[in-house]
This record gives C-alpha cells, structure tokens and sequence, in this order.
C-alpha cells in the first residue's frame, strides 16, 4: 500500500472488551483502520453514512446478536454487498451454517490467531 492509497477501513462489532482490544490491535498492525463497537445496537446507530470496506462480527451480544445486526446491515443499501466475517466461539457445523444462511462470507472461531484474521480479510479485499 503507498501513502496515497487511503487504508481499508474494516468494522469491528465485539461486545468482549478483550476480543475488542485484540481485534483492534492486528487490525491496526495490518494497516487497516478500524472503526469498533462493543454493542450491535451502538455500530447500527452510528455506522449509517460511514464507509466501510469490510466487517467482522460477533455472534454471541446481549440485546441484539451479531445474526440479527448482520441482517439489519445488508437491508441498508450501502452495506448490502459489504464481506462480512463472523468471529465467534460457536464452532459447530450447525452454527456456522447458520452463519452463511444469515448471509456471512466467512467463519473466524475463537481462539483466532492474527493469521486467521490476516487470511479471512485477504479474501475480500
């Protein structure tokens, strides 16, 4: 990437403060800029008019879960063909079909190392 290229900018919705921080951390590492929440409620209050290249969700929040905010950004017309990557702790065949049936690109589980997440954005941008 050279200085004139703007950094891909990569949500993170994550309502574990350290999942969060350490998201956040490899995101930045990579030379992405990271625009982060901790409640699915809060990104959807605040990301409308944002740019926003990719975003990696978690599954498992209190008041709304990453499926439902999932389906709430593909129904606004500038997130409707935006990747999206589930990062989750539910790693059974049931659950991660579940992902890509409410519409996620990818499956990340935890533990996810900084290759994982590496590889997961690469795919998309």
């Amino acid at each position: 990437m050279n200085d004139t290229t703007p950094a891909k900018r990569v949500l993170v919705v994550e309502d574990d403060n350290d999942s969060l921080a350490a998201l956040s951390a490899i995101l930045d590492a990579f030379g992405y800029d990271v625009l982060a929440f901790s409640s699915a409620k809060e990104a959807l209050e605040k990301i409308p008019g944002e740019h926003i290249d990719i975003a990696l969700l978690d599954i498992m929040m209190p008041e709304m879960n990453g499926y439902e905010l999932l389906e709430a950004m593909k129904k606004m017309p500038e997130f409707e063909s935006l990747p999206v990557i589930m990062v989750t702790a539910k790693d059974q065949d049931s659950e991660i079909l579940e992902g890509y049936q409410h519409g996620a690109d990818y499956y990340i589980t935890k533990p996810f190392t900084s290759k994982q997440i590496e590889y997961g954005l690469k795919l998309f941008l």
